[in-house]
């Protein structure tokens, strides 16, 4: 069987997720296809496609719509199909021709099933599957179902009713979706994100290993691009509250985005420069090394779809606090594996900070013992592998 997955960028390399599950279906003997949009970036681990350029030169958009159209030749009966797909829905002829461009390579595929890794990769690509006789699933992530319709209402409408399935990856997605009617009778799987729970295990030795965290400095980390969603503001805030009750701490951000000048500003504004490190974008084995000399882990999203770097805090044996933004609640079971706090509300995370450094060692060692148990049994590559593998035997 073929899966072409269908993503705006090659997987980076914390995108963990996409990684794993393609090197898992590959395990199971599936072929896989990724296409991306037109970009430098490749891609090893796969074949890798990518859709045809739009250019902004008029002219060279021209001759590059026609030697796609040319190339579509060996596939005539498909585009011809796709063509009066598009007609039946009511696109102008123009806009067929702009889409028929834009499509070219997914209508060239041969494969069985075409998965967009985001709802919003299907928008004017809900057809395709149908032009070329595959099945079509899309996934569930966060942003696509939390944000996006908001401004967007009813956006998806001509995708639920093309779908074969659907992947989400937190029960509270799933809700959300059919909130904006998504059709319950469509077939649906919850897989959740997974890591490598050999190379998260808190009893490997890190070779950056220091004696950070050992002395009366709290180091407190939280792993994300540098983006409005994940609320850091917000994070400081509480932060400040806790700094002024008398808690020395050091703030380790790891990731980069367009927000760290704000982020930056707002440290500077709540009189925590000092206490505050950016630490910018790091490998994946500097990730492991920080989050093993942290004490503390915090997620205070607004949105957030599920979250890889709180399954490797909580397998590291971390104390973890996070919002209850979507599937962050299923991902830390409150009062059991870590703690979770109403987003928004940094006056509650600054309280419950205080309430968990201030636990005897015998409660915080249950609670990261229940949650590096739960992320072994849970949240492995294994289990991950054979939840897709029965995915795609729909």
């Amino acid at each position: 069987m073929t899966i072409t997955l269908v993503l705006s960028l090659p997987p980076g390399y914390s995108e963990t997720f996409f990684n794993s599950k393609i090197k898992g279906l590959q395990e199971n003997g599936y072929e896989v296809i990724l296409v991306t949009a037109a970009t430098q970036q490749h891609y090893e681990a796969c074949v890798h496609l990518h859709h045809p350029k739009v250019y902004n030169n008029p002219l060279i958009q021209v001759v590059a719509m026609l030697l796609i159209y040319f190339s579509l030749l060996p596939y005539l009966k498909r585009a011809f199909r796709y063509i009066r797909l598009e007609n039946q829905q009511g696109t102008s002829f123009k806009r067929i021709l702009e889409k028929l461009y834009l499509n070219a390579t997914l209508l060239k595929l041969k494969t069985d099933w075409l998965h967009f890794g985001f709802a919003t990769m299907a928008l004017e690509r809900e057809l395709v599957a149908d032009a070329i006789g595959a099945k079509i699933a899309v996934s569930f992530r966060g942003y696509d179902i939390g944000v996006y319709p908001l401004k967007h209402p009813g956006c998806y409408e001509l995708l639920w009713s093309k779908l074969d399935k659907v992947h989400y990856i937190s029960d509270d997605l799933y809700k959300k979706a059919i909130e904006i009617d998504l059709p319950s009778s469509i077939p649906h799987q919850k897989i959740t994100p997974a890591i490598d729970t050999k190379f998260f295990d808190a009893n490997l030795p890190d070779e950056n290993s220091n004696d950070q965290g050992k002395n009366d400095v709290l180091h407190i980390c939280t792993i994300g691009r540098l983006h409005w969603m994940k609320a850091y503001v917000k994070t400081l805030q509480a932060l400040q509250i806790v700094k002024k009750q008398g808690v020395n701490f050091k703030y380790h951000i790891i990731g980069d985005g367009d927000e760290y000048e704000r982020i930056a500003f707002a440290a500077y504004q709540l009189d925590l420069t000092e206490d505050v490190i950016f630490e910018g974008k790091v490998s994946h084995q500097k990730v492991r090394s920080f989050l093993a000399k942290s004490n503390l882990y915090l997620q205070f999203s607004i949105q957030e779809g599920f979250c890889n770097a709180v399954l490797e805090a909580q397998a590291l044996g971390k104390l973890c606090i996070v919002s209850d933004a979507e599937g962050l609640s299923e991902n830390v079971l409150d009062n059991k594996t870590g703690w979770v706090v109403p987003k928004l509300n940094p006056e509650a995370l600054a309280q419950k900070i205080q309430d968990v450094i201030h636990l005897s060692n015998d409660v915080k060692n249950n609670i990261t013992g229940n949650a590096m148990k739960r992320v072994k049994n849970e949240f492995n590559l294994e289990k991950q592998k054979k939840l897709f593998d029965a995915f795609y035997q729909y």
